[in-house]
Formats: structure tokens, sequence, C-alpha cells
């Protein structure tokens, strides 16, 4: 790589981040993330990459007693989307208190089709700014999906607008246990030069 010692340093730096970052549900359930770090995750997020400036990123954090709420908002959206798989509904209801917080991130709705698949993309792309930051931060996260991603219940409780896209369910802790090693395959890049 043709770079100066100082930006030399940065892409070692952004590479040891980005390689070191792990799913981890080993957290201490009793260590709270404080509010201001979320905050600076959030903001983390809004930095990813957003075609024609949509601002699409919408964000709830949930703590305490909120997890609760979640939970049951989640669960509620389970059994309003047909669901009646009672230990499912069960594990909903108590998933969010596995970790002190989460982050629900979700994609403003877009009547053009092509910003509305946009939006998504810039979302989970601010996501993983996110999850670099708790990685940076010395965080375990664990990036999950929504039981059903445009729960009326669960959109009401983060305050978000209908139609909004539950894109990630970040947990987040201090870590209690190591991830397991991370493993990729072998890189392959097609390269067209003429």
């Amino acid at each position: 790589m043709d770079a100066d010692s100082d930006t030399s340093d940065a892409f070692a730096t952004v590479r040891d981040i980005v390689q070191s970052r792990r799913t981890n549900m080993l957290v201490d359930r009793e260590r709270e993330v404080p509010e201001g770090i979320i905050r600076d995750l959030c903001e983390l997020a809004l930095w990813a990459p957003n075609h024609k400036r949509t601002w699409p990123w919408r964000f709830a954090a949930f703590s305490g007693d909120g997890r609760v709420r979640l939970g049951d908002a989640c669960a509620q959206d389970l059994i309003s989307a047909g669901s009646d798989d009672e230990i499912k509904i069960k594990k909903v209801r108590s998933k969010y208190t596995r970790v002190p917080a989460v982050l629900v991130i979700g994609s403003a709705p877009d009547e053009h089709p092509t910003f509305h698949d946009e939006n998504r993309d810039a979302v989970a792309a601010g996501i993983q700014n996110a999850l670099l930051g708790a990685t940076a931060l010395g965080l375990a996260s664990f990036w999950s999906t929504a039981p059903v991603i445009d729960g009326e219940q669960t959109l009401a409780l983060c305050g978000f607008e209908p139609a909004t896209r539950l894109i990630g369910m970040i947990y987040l802790g201090w870590p209690s246990g190591d991830a397991l090693p991370g493993m990729r395959p072998d890189l392959e890049v097609n390269v067209v030069s003429s």
C-alpha cells in the first residue's frame, strides 16, 4: 500500500477494529451501558452513506424496565401477526432482559421504492458503524432482527412513524466472556483493468 505512516496507522486501527468485531451475548447483565455511549453509537450510525440525504435512521434505546416493555410489545406484534407459538412468544417477552441495553434502529418509510430500499441499506451501514464503535469501546454486541419488522406495538413504543421498518435490535453490554474467534473465507477479487 502506498501511504504515509499516519495513513497506514489509521488504516491498521480501522482494520483491527473491523476484524475484532464479534457477535457476543456473554455480558455482565448488571453493568449498565451509559446513555452517553448509546448516543455516541447512534451518532456514528448517522455518518453512514445516504443517497439523496433522506436521513432514514430512527433510534430508540431501552434499558431497565424499558426492556420488559420492549419484549411485551414485540410479543404482542407476534400475536397480531398470527403466531400462536406460546414458547416463542414467552421467549420474546423475556429476551431483551439478557443484556443491559437494547438499541432499536429503524428505517423511515419512503414513498419512492428505490429510496425505500436505499434507506434500508443506509440504516444497515449505520448499524455496522455503531457495532464498530461498540467494539472500539470494549462493548459486546449482537445484531438481531425484530420478531416482526413492521410491528405496530413496537413501532409505537419506539416512537417511530408507521411503516418504519425495524432493521436491527442491537444488544449491548460489557463482556463477561470472550466471543468465538473470527473466521472468514479466503478473499477473491475479480480485477478488470482493461
